[in-house]
């Protein structure tokens, strides 16, 4: 186990602006709202609406946004939402994961595919990027939560597998499988997490230079505001130098 960070990462953790908030607490709320009908529409009895509960907490959703969004599962109204996800290359043969929740099949195919090939991509087959990836928890602190060290410490003690620490945070790698249990040990000795989620971890990565970088960080960020995505994955690699070029 090792405490890191990539350049790769930056583009992807920058905190939300609250311009972005209603969105955020959007996609939020639609997550809780699935959870809650596949499962019990108690936290305390269903461990994927637990997670979503507590992170948008983290993200200081009001609790009576958190309250309706359960009510109206347990309530039998409202639409009825389909987990999809996409795959697709990018500028530079970058892999692009995009999962989605969706009413209409048909409108988020057809945007996604768009976005897509308006930004020098190509959306794929299903798996056709998808082997390039695990299936992993991940669990997130901000730095106030401790030194590298700790936070190093607790998560080897709550059985995580790897530690990345950068200026945005610590992110704690566990499986998929332990990902709720090592977020209740580590909970005991850092605090409630920002978040707790199941990503995708490239298991290797592409390297891509500024010029279609900018491109790419476009096509993501088109993706990142559709109503109907929740979240974007890829395994591109950019050098400090080339990620400074993007930032400024």
């Amino acid at each position: 186990m090792a405490g890191h960070s990539h350049a790769k990462n930056i583009m992807h953790r920058k905190g939300k602006s609250d311009a972005a908030r209603s969105k955020v607490f959007s996609k939020l709320a639609r997550e809780i709202t699935v959870a809650a009908k596949l499962g019990m529409p108690d936290p305390a009895f269903n461990a994927r609406l637990r997670l979503a509960v507590a992170n948008a907490r983290a993200q200081s959703m009001p609790k009576d946004n958190i309250d309706r969004a359960i009510k109206k599962a347990s309530g039998g109204d409202g639409e009825n939402y389909d987990e999809i996800r996409y795959e697709g290359y990018g500028p530079g043969g970058v892999a692009i994961i995009v999962e989605t929740l969706t009413d209409n099949r048909n409108r988020t195919a057809s945007n996604v595919r768009s976005y897509f090939s308006k930004n020098g991509g190509a959306m794929g087959e299903t798996n056709s990027v998808g082997f390039m990836f695990d299936k992993v928890g991940e669990i997130t602190y901000p730095l106030s939560a401790g030194s590298e060290d700790k936070v190093m410490e607790a998560a080897i003690e709550a059985g995580a597998d790897d530690v990345e620490s950068d200026e945005e945070g610590h992110y704690i790698t566990t499986s998929f499988e332990a990902m709720v249990e090592v977020a209740a040990a580590l909970e005991k000795v850092l605090g409630e997490a920002e978040s707790v989620k199941a990503v995708w971890k490239p298991q290797t990565n592409t390297p891509i230079d500024a010029e279609k970088g900018a491109t790419l960080m476009k096509l993501i960020a088109t993706l990142e505001e559709d109503d109907d995505v929740q979240n974007v994955y890829s395994n591109f690699e950019m050098s400090d130098e080339d990620a400074a070029k993007l930032e400024a």
